[in-house]
């Protein structure tokens, strides 16, 4: 990876920043720009900045305005803004909320730090990352909820590109297995966000599984 990650740590645990820290500052490709100890100050600074972090780590629980209000607030205004929850809470609720909001990954606090690493710069590379635990949450999830899909909804084409996104294909990857362009595949990408009123790639993943378009193969 030859471009700089910038990245944005928001968590109340001074212990958990330091520690981040200095994890991701063995990597040469990343820099830590800033650390925050609450939603409220990073919204502050999303507001009032001119160049947007790649990647935020942000915590849930946290005083003044917890990381699922802050997300939400923020990913209403900045949709391009990749927010990945990072969290010691491995609940269902709390992984739907993130996800809902907005947030384009989830990994627990527990994580290894190559894992860590690894959804960093899948998020980075591709826009979203989801992990065989969360895929399997988001299948349970699915299970729970009516649907009520029309199948010319999307074009075929469309539900073409949404397997492979859900699959966690780039838009290069998903290009060269079409026979289309990279430039194409965003186009078809931006149709189905706007279709399905879905904040990000987390969410077309998240709509496709609700309606029965992809199912993960990973062993439950």
């Amino acid at each position: 990876m030859n471009n700089k990650v910038n990245i944005v740590l928001v968590d109340d645990e001074i212990l958990i920043r330091k520690g981040l820290k200095a994890i991701l500052e063995q990597e040469d490709h990343y820099k830590i720009i800033k650390e925050f100890s609450n939603g409220e100050a990073f919204v502050h600074y999303i507001e009032n900045t001119s160049n947007l972090p790649d990647i935020v780590l942000m915590d849930i629980k946290m005083p003044s305005l917890n990381g699922i209000e802050t997300t939400k607030r923020l990913i209403s205004k900045y949709p391009n803004l990749k927010i990945m929850a990072l969290s010691n809470y491995n609940s269902e609720i709390f992984i739907s909320n993130m996800l809902e909001v907005g947030a384009i990954c989830y990994v627990p606090k527990s994580i290894a730090p190559s894992e860590l690493i690894f959804s960093i710069n899948e998020v980075f590379i591709k826009g979203f990352y989801y992990s065989e635990n969360i895929m399997n949450h988001l299948l349970d999830d699915s299970q729970k909820r009516i649907s009520f899909f029309d199948s010319n909804f999307l074009t075929k084409r469309e539900k073409e590109v949404l397997n492979l996104i859900c699959q966690q294909k780039s838009a290069s990857e998903i290009g060269k297995q079409l026979f289309i362009s990279p430039r194409t595949v965003d186009g078809h990408r931006n149709n189905l966000l706007l279709k399905t009123q879905s904040k990000n790639l987390v969410g077309l993943v998240l709509f496709a599984i609700q309606n029965g378009l992809f199912t993960p193969d990973f062993k439950r």
